[in-house]
């Protein structure tokens, strides 16, 4: 199945080569896939702004998502199996998640900007509002698709709330955890771009390299930056993944 998905890819970029060598596509706005190869490869040696190589961009990305990111979980997942236990609770805080939760992050710009000023902390915060709510209402709903009669039987057993929560009510809600982390995932990497949009002490980020090559009227290196991105989320979500299957054998 897996030569099959790569075989239509590969496919997909001979044509789209084909449509660029008899100039069905204008090479000066879209690229053509050697372009963005060539691209890629001027990224990694020589870097954008000069000197400033791919690597480095990818790392400096990395480490705000993952601060990012990092943050959500440790809040989401825990609040979100409180949350999850308690139907007072649910029922005070639902108004106010279901508020704060439709504004975009890219909204929040303005405020992170004046809060923690340009650098890591305001990239980091956008990515955590874009990676939170996911992972806690997934958190949630994997608590109270527990099924009811196990947690009775548990108590009429003799089990305590730490036993139930412990052996029950974490395992039980693992499943929709992950789902959160990856959809948490894919968000924070999908904001990424836009919180470095806002700018970079460090001058470094992929997002911040994208801009410069938007600058420079280069949109090889726009969509090289472009594949990057999407090359790294593919990476993490395997991995999330991985991490899936090996937390839950059980099922």
């Amino acid at each position: 199945m897996n030569k099959k998905k790569f075989l239509i890819l590969f496919l997909l970029l001979i044509i789209w080569q084909m449509l660029s060598v008899f100039t069905f596509l204008p090479g000066n706005k879209i690229p053509s896939p050697l372009q963005i190869f060539f691209a890629v490869y001027d990224l990694f040696t020589e870097g954008l702004p000069p000197g400033k190589p791919l690597l480095m961009h990818c790392f400096y990305s990395l480490l705000r998502v993952i601060c990012g990111f990092s943050l959500a979980v440790i809040l989401a997942v825990p609040s979100g199996i409180l949350i999850g236990r308690s139907k007072q609770l649910r029922e005070i805080l639902s108004p106010v998640i279901e508020t704060i939760r439709p504004i975009p992050p890219l909204a929040w710009i303005p405020l992170a900007i004046l809060w923690f000023g340009i650098g890591i902390k305001s990239a980091s915060f956008i990515i955590f509002l874009g990676s939170f709510f996911p992972i806690l209402l997934s958190t949630v709903s994997g608590v109270l698709s527990v099924d009811v009669i196990l947690i009775d039987a548990a108590r009429t057993l003799g089990g305590k709330e730490k036993d139930i929560l412990i052996k029950i009510l974490i395992p039980g809600a693992t499943p929709a955890i992950y789902t959160g982390l990856r959809i948490g995932m894919g968000i924070g990497w999908m904001t990424l771009v836009a919180a470095e949009f806002t700018g970079v002490r460090s001058g470094f980020g992929l997002g911040y390299m994208i801009m410069a090559a938007r600058d420079i009227q280069r949109p090889d290196l726009v969509i090289a930056g472009m594949v990057t991105i999407g090359l790294i989320g593919y990476v993490l979500d395997l991995l999330l993944r991985l991490m899936e299957s090996r937390s839950l054998r059980w099922r």
